[in-house]
């Protein structure tokens, strides 16, 4: 009878484990620079446009503000797929946020009264991440963008990562 449970449990260990090694390794384009978002264009890999919001407090609101009308990286895809080698970046607290084109520039506006907030505060667009191995991960846009301005931006910082959706 224990040789029994003995040998029921190898085989269960046993298929658990095969999966694991009918894994390929992962064989796609890695990106170049560490801790720098690239769109995933097929086998090719495209630098979004790294830089840092600007926090403007106006009238009733802070708005985060990056210069120009559009970003220099541009994908036709509705569902964007991102890779990003970690070293000091967080993968898993990046959001994705829809930016306003105005005067020139791209913005992402907050309202500071709590009550507004609540309503008309910018919500992040769903986003889905994957480790790929250690250090790599795999970010998809979880929903179709509309044409526009685009930023990924870990939770809590002014660093972004700019795209446009055409």
């Amino acid at each position: 009878m224990i040789a029994m449970r003995f040998l029921l449990a190898a085989t269960l260990l046993g298929s658990l484990a095969l999966p694991a090694i009918g894994q390929n390794k992962y064989t796609g384009p890695r990106p170049p620079k560490p801790d720098t978002v690239y769109l995933l264009h097929a086998s090719e890999l495209v630098p979004a446009e790294a830089g840092e919001a600007k926090e403007e407090t106006r009238k009733d609101v802070v708005a985060n503000v990056m210069k120009g009308v559009a970003s220099s990286a541009r994908t036709p895809l509705a569902e964007p797929i991102f890779l990003i080698a970690t070293e000091k970046l967080d993968a898993e607290k990046f959001e994705l946020y829809k930016m306003d084109t105005k005067n020139g520039q791209r913005e992402v506006v907050i309202p500071t009264d709590p009550k507004k907030r609540a309503k008309n505060a910018p919500k992040p667009l769903r986003l889905k991440w994957e480790k790929i191995e250690t250090g790599l991960f795999r970010l998809e846009a979880n929903e179709y963008l509309d044409n526009g301005e685009y930023c990924l931006s870990p939770s809590g910082s002014q660093q972004v990562f700019c795209f446009q959706v055409y």
